[in-house]
């Protein structure tokens, strides 16, 4: 299983200039709107809101803002006429991707996408064409150094590979409370799309690859990339 995922990348950028974090910030703040907005502000009941706050305090999102992208959900505040997107296309040696955004245009985000990947030998495909070659899966990354495999085992969790404990997509809360219940320490979690089969291509098409997650990456819309490059 493998996916370049934004929240990854952005954990390399915690040091990041103002600028890159204020981009960062503002697609936090898109995900907890989106978040408020299908299942509420109470995070008692809302696990999803829940976690992305927890996260937003790690990068050190300030507290006013994720207060005001809470208010723009429950439409104290008025925002952006937000909605999900997900593309999927081809990238460098025929790698398979999965792009999954937030956007107030679809139609421009898709034209600035299409452009992003015919700067890297990388195209568009029809709905449906990529995502057979994925599985949606909860993912819990666990500190390093700790021994999991029985209390993943025990919570009922899918598969365990180094510090990563994968779920399905209905138990990643369940199966998370119960590791944290057991003492196992929790870096985080999320749901992903993860490749069923892994391909490798050369070095060339790998350092594309690269540059090409990378501007997806830069790009405001989109929130996780996900690739079934080895």
């Amino acid at each position: 299983m493998s996916g370049h995922s934004h929240a990854k990348t952005v954990a390399a950028t915690k040091n990041a200039n103002d600028a890159k974090k204020g981009k960062i910030f503002s697609k936090m703040g898109r995900v907890i709107t989106i978040a408020v907005k299908e299942k509420g502000a109470d995070i008692s009941v809302n696990a999803t809101l829940k976690g992305l706050i927890e996260k937003a305090k790690e990068f050190n999102m300030p507290k006013e803002n994720i207060e005001r992208a809470i208010k723009k959900g429950t439409g104290e505040l008025v925002g952006e006429n937000l909605e999900e997107v997900s593309f999927e296309g081809f990238g460098p040696g025929g790698i398979a991707i999965i792009m999954d955004g937030i956007t107030d245009n679809k139609n421009r985000t898709l034209g600035e996408i299409k452009g992003i990947l015919g700067q890297y030998e990388g195209k568009m495909a029809g709905e449906g064409a990529i995502r057979w070659m994925f599985e949606r899966k909860g993912c819990i990354e666990t500190e390093k150094g700790q021994t999991i495999e029985e209390a993943a085992i025990e919570a009922g969790a899918d598969d365990i590979r180094g510090e990563f404990v994968y779920t399905k997509p209905e138990d990643l809360e369940t199966v998370k409370k119960s590791l944290e219940e057991k003492g196992v320490r929790i870096v985080g979690s999320s749901l992903g799309w993860f490749a069923k089969e892994e391909i490798a291509v050369d070095e060339k098409a790998r350092e594309k690859a690269q540059k090409l997650f990378e501007a997806l990456d830069e790009n405001d819309a989109i929130q996780n990339i996900y690739s079934n490059l080895a």
